[in-house]
Formats: structure tokens, sequence, C-alpha cells
């Protein structure tokens, strides 16, 4: 059995423009109001705080495999075989990738942005599950809440290099111009992989106001996807 979480900015004690439930350490919170949000998420998955996996993100491609917590800089993926160890992974317009083989019992998560979706952390997060176990074929994928392609406008240069790395991101945005869909363009390249199933969760941080969005607010804080596989 798995468990994700996706969570919302309701429910913490940060002040705006972090507010409220902020799980970000590096945005200019309060770091006592991020350890409060911290540790109200882990008492709400029924976890202890130091169960929680936290990586410093970097919008790169290192995946590392893990068996407790620690400090995990320039790193945007990670994977374990271990029970009651949740895996984090923070966003606010980015792609949150967290992924399961449940015969396995592998999983793993990553923060997908433009520049690491493009340069492949998609695939390097397979390959260090399939590396720990995992038969891609057996995968199970949840892309969370993101910036969708309709709010991502970019170059169309810019949309020319995503596409030619991560086909089936180029669209076009609700005001007709060139944009990025970064999920769309992650599900279809798990698909090529063979992962068994990919699932969206289409909800938009920039439209939906209950999600944090860099793009729609600027300074601002983090949501968070977590997975874990509960101890038997």
């Amino acid at each position: 059995m798995v468990r994700r979480i996706v969570t919302t900015r309701s429910g913490g004690v940060s002040e705006a423009p972090f507010d409220s439930f902020n799980l970000g350490g590096g945005v200019g919170d309060d770091p006592v109001a991020v350890e409060a949000n911290r540790a109200r998420l882990a008492a709400a998955a029924g976890l202890p705080t130091g169960r929680i996996v936290w990586m410093q993100q970097v919008h790169g491609t290192r995946v590392v495999p893990v068996d407790g917590p620690g400090p995990l800089p320039g790193t945007d993926g990670i994977v374990t075989t271990r029970r009651d160890l949740a895996l984090a992974v923070l966003v606010a317009d980015c792609v949150p990738i967290l992924a399961v083989d449940p015969v396995a019992g592998v999983i793993g998560a990553a923060h997908a942005g433009r520049r690491g979706a493009a340069d492949g952390i998609g695939l390097e997060l397979l390959t260090a599950m399939t590396e720990a176990g995992a038969d891609p074929a057996g995968l199970q994928v949840l892309l969370g809440p993101a910036i969708c392609g309709r709010c991502y406008e970019v170059p169309a240069d810019l949309q020319a290099q995503v596409e030619a790395t991560l086909p089936g991101s180029a669209c076009e945005t609700a005001d007709g111009t060139s944009g990025v869909d970064l999920r769309a363009g992650l599900a279809a390249q798990f698909a090529a992989a063979g992962a068994e199933t990919v699932l969206i969760d289409q909800r938009c941080t920039r439209e939906d106001p209950d999600l944090f969005s860099h793009r729609r607010s600027g300074r601002t804080g983090r949501q968070a996807g977590l997975i874990w596989m509960p101890g038997n």
C-alpha cells in the first residue's frame, strides 16, 4: 500500500504572503512557522517529523537513493525502499512527481520545473527507481498540481527548446500565445518509457487560489507532495 498527499495553502500558521500552510524553508518565511507547519503535516500523515525527507531543490536532475532524512543539497529527486519514510517535494507552479512500483516496494519523488523537466528529471527518477528494483512497466505515476498550459506563456524559441527534449509539452495559452504544458510532456515521456499508470491532478496552481503560485503571486509559499509506504 502507498499513501500520497498534496497539501494546499490552508491549515498552517505562516503569515502573509506565505499564509498559511507554507512548507518551504527557503522562501523567506519565519523558520519557526515552517517547522510548525511541517510538524502539522507529519501529524496529519501519522508520521514522526523525523521520517519526512526534504530536498534542497535547484531545478536540476540529480536523483539520489535515501534511507533516512538528512541534508540533500542540489537534489531534485529521491528514491527509497524503506517503509514509513516519506519523500517530500516542494512546488509553487512546478510539477511534483510522485511515483511507486507497489509490487517491488519502491517509491520516488521529484521536482520538475521547466528546466528540470526538459533536462530529463523524469527519466532520471525512473532510472533511479529501476536501479532500486522497480519495474518500469509496473510504475504508477502521479503528476500533481502545477501551472497549466493555458497559463504558462513562454517565448516561441523557448517553447521549441522544451518541445525538442520533452515532446508533447508545446501548447497554446488561453491568450493564443506560445505555451508549455509540462504535465502533458511528462505524461507522454513516462508512457513512452512503459509506465503502467500516469495520473494527472488537473488543478492549475495559477488559477486555484487554494494553491501557492509563484507566477500569480511572486513572493509566496510552497505546497508539498508527499509519498510513503506505511509500515506493516
